[in-house]
């Protein structure tokens, strides 16, 4: 089972400051508890292909994690695909940024998440947790972004 989860949320920082911090995956740990640890390679900007790799504690189990950078249009869009092999993947997912005024931002994060294996079994038990916590999340980098 593939399905999709997705929140909205409006922060109070321009677009550019928005973009940047969230661009950065090194900052995903500020809002994404499941978060443990994160590199990137190569070191520099993200761009097209740059990885992130982390590991991750979900449902009291530990994975490891790596996702693409696969589209990166400055201040409107960020695109990444998984390239790990665990249970449940993001097969896609993003950052959509628009403009509400100067000193604020709408932001739109999804993900696809996918089943593999025995995770096609499970797969709508994190779909379902991943949608009821979508709200929270958005506050989450909400909160991250602000206090940055």
């Amino acid at each position: 089972m593939a399905g999709q989860f997705e929140a909205t949320v409006e922060i109070d920082r321009p677009v550019a400051e928005v973009f940047a911090f969230l661009a950065d995956g090194l900052n995903d740990p500020e809002f994404s508890p499941r978060v443990r640890h994160i590199d990137k390679k190569p070191e520099g900007p993200t761009a097209v292909g740059t990885v992130f790799t982390s590991s991750v504690k979900d449902a009291g189990l530990k994975s490891a994690r790596e996702f693409r950078i696969t589209e990166l249009v400055p201040d409107t869009t960020i695109r990444w695909a998984e390239q790990s092999k665990n249970l449940v993947t993001a097969k896609e997912g993003g950052y959509d940024f628009e403009s509400v005024s100067d000193t604020r931002t709408r932001l739109r994060i999804f993900n696809v998440l996918e089943g593999h294996g025995l995770g096609k079994l499970v797969a709508g038990f994190a779909l379902s947790a991943a949608r009821k916590d979508a709200p929270a999340f958005g506050q989450r980098i909400k909160k991250a972004v602000e206090a940055s």
